[in-house]
């Protein structure tokens, strides 16, 4: 690959983003060896649902000609009260940045995150954009302005 091309994914590309949602829980630390689990199916009817509406929710994908989909990147729009360094009512969420083992360290996550903040910025009036960063992507989101947080995430599950 010598020219990144970016595109905006369609509803054919859910087991894409399915395979690369897999890699980036993997590089999370989470163990998704098994091909056939449960959550695959899931993710696959959900990212082909929210495909289906663009006002909140984007992916934007790099394709090899002999591979397919190679890199990915997604993101969406959810409600959320304003404050005092934010009046916006509504709040931007990035995710699912991961390419394929292959492929990695020529820019194309980095395109894919681009694109994806230009639709943030041009298609949504998002105030702010949040992302979860593995210790490989850190660098990556900082170099594009990214900040850490003031308070840490914290997580109750209830499943």
């Amino acid at each position: 690959m010598t020219e990144i091309r970016v595109r905006r994914a369609e509803p054919d590309d859910a087991d894409a983003l399915v395979r690369l949602r897999g890699l980036m829980l993997a590089a999370m630390g989470a163990d998704t060896s098994d091909p056939e689990a449960p959550w695959r199916a899931i993710a696959r009817r959900w990212f082909a649902e929210q495909l289906q509406s663009p006002e909140t929710f984007a992916a934007y994908v790099v394709d090899d000609p002999a591979v397919g989909v190679v890199a990915g990147a997604a993101g969406n729009v959810y409600v959320h009260p304003p404050g005092p360094r934010d009046l916006s009512t509504v709040r931007g969420h990035l995710y699912n940045v991961s390419t394929e083992p292959d492929f990695r360290r020529r820019g194309l996550a980095k395109a894919c995150v681009v694109s994806l903040l230009d639709w943030f910025r041009d298609e949504t009036a998002v105030g702010q954009i949040e992302l979860h960063a593995t210790q490989d992507g850190i660098d990556l989101y900082r170099g594009l302005g990214f900040v850490e947080a003031r308070y840490p995430t914290l997580r109750l599950r209830r499943g």
